[in-house]
C-alpha cells in the first residue's frame, strides 16, 4: 500500500498530462506532494529524508517548469533525483563507510554472517548502478522521444523497471539470507 501511496503524484502527474498539459501536471504533481507530505505528518509526525528530498526536487524543478515556462527542468527532475541517490549510496560506501542500503534493509533482512559485508557492499552497489543507469535512461527518453512517451514512461516504464529490479534483488538477495529453519 506505501508504494502505491508514494506513486499517487506520479499517477495525478500522468493523468493532468493525459487532460491538459506538461504545465498543468507538474502543478498537480507539485501540489499532491505537498499533499502527500502533509498526511504523512498528520499520520506519523515524521517526514523521512527521501520524502523530503523528494519534495525538495518536485518544488525546485517544478517552480522552473512553470516560471520558465520550459518543460525541459520537469524531465530533468527524475535524472537529478536517481543521480542525487547513485552519489549518495556510493559516495558514502566508498569515502565513509556508510552503507545506506544496509541501514534501510537491515532491521527487515538477516543475512548469513560469512558473507554479510560483502553481499550489504554489492547490494549497495547494485542500487547506486541501477539509480545511475535510471538516470541515463530517463534523459534518454526525455530527449529523444516525444513529450507524451515520456510521461508515459515516468509512469510504467520507469516504475516497472524499479519493480524488476526489486525482484530480481529479493530472488538473489534470498539466497544470502538466514532463514530460520537453518
Amino acid at each position: 500500500m506505501k508504494f502505491l501511496f508514494d506513486l499517487f503524484p506520479i499517477i495525478l502527474f500522468f493523468i493532468a498530462f493525459k487532460f491538459g498539459d506538461i504545465y498543468t501536471a507538474t502543478i498537480v504533481a507539485m501540489v499532491a506532494t505537498i499533499g502527500q507530505i502533509l498526511w504523512v505528518y498528520y499520520r506519523h509526525r515524521k517526514i523521512d529524508a527521501m520524502q523530503w528530498i523528494s519534495l525538495v526536487m518536485i518544488l525546485v524543478f517544478g517552480s522552473l517548469t512553470i516560471f520558465l515556462h520550459d518543460k525541459t527542468f520537469i524531465q530533468l527532475k527524475p535524472t537529478a533525483l536517481y543521480w542525487l541517490f547513485a552519489g549518495a549510496l556510493f559516495i558514502s560506501a566508498q569515502f565513509f563507510r556508510k552503507n545506506w542500503i544496509q541501514v534501510l534493509m537491515g532491521k527487515q533482512v538477516t543475512l548469513k554472517p560469512e558473507h554479510s559485508h560483502s553481499v550489504w557492499h554489492r547490494l549497495n552497489m547494485a542500487w547506486a548502478i541501477f539509480f545511475f543507469f535510471m538516470g541515463v535512461l530517463n534523459l534518454y527518453i526525455a530527449f529523444e522521444f516525444s513529450e507524451e512517451t515520456w510521461v508515459n514512461f515516468k509512469l510504467f516504464g520507469s516504475t516497472g523497471l524499479l519493480v524488476v529490479f526489486v525482484i530480481l534483488q529479493g530472488i538473489w538477495l534470498s539466497r544470502h539470507m538466514e532463514h530460520p529453519s537453518e
